[in-house]
C-alpha cells in the first residue's frame, strides 16, 4: 500500500522547539485596559469618551442625564 502525501495536507518540515515557540509568543500577552477618571465626578471611564455618570466631556456637558435615572 502506497501512502498518498496529499491526504496529510501541509505539515511542518521540522518540529518547532519550545524556546522558538515561546519567543514567538512573547508578544501575544494581554494588557490591562486603559482607564481614566472623570474630572467632574471622579467616575472611571475609557479615554476620549463622555462620562456615563454625569455626561461631561472635556469640561462641557454633552449628554443630558436625569438625576432620577442614576439612583
Amino acid at each position: 500500500m502506497k501512502l498518498d502525501i496529499t491526504l496529510f495536507g501541509a505539515l511542518p518540515f521540522r518540529r518547532i522547539s519550545k524556546t522558538a515557540k515561546r519567543q514567538r509568543r512573547t508578544h501575544l500577552k494581554k494588557s490591562a485596559p486603559t482607564v481614566g477618571t472623570c474630572p467632574n465626578c471622579g467616575a472611571a471611564l475609557a479615554p476620549h469618551r463622555a462620562c456615563t455618570k454625569c455626561g461631561y466631556y472635556k469640561g462641557k456637558e454633552v449628554i443630558k442625564i436625569n438625576k432620577e435615572e442614576t439612583k
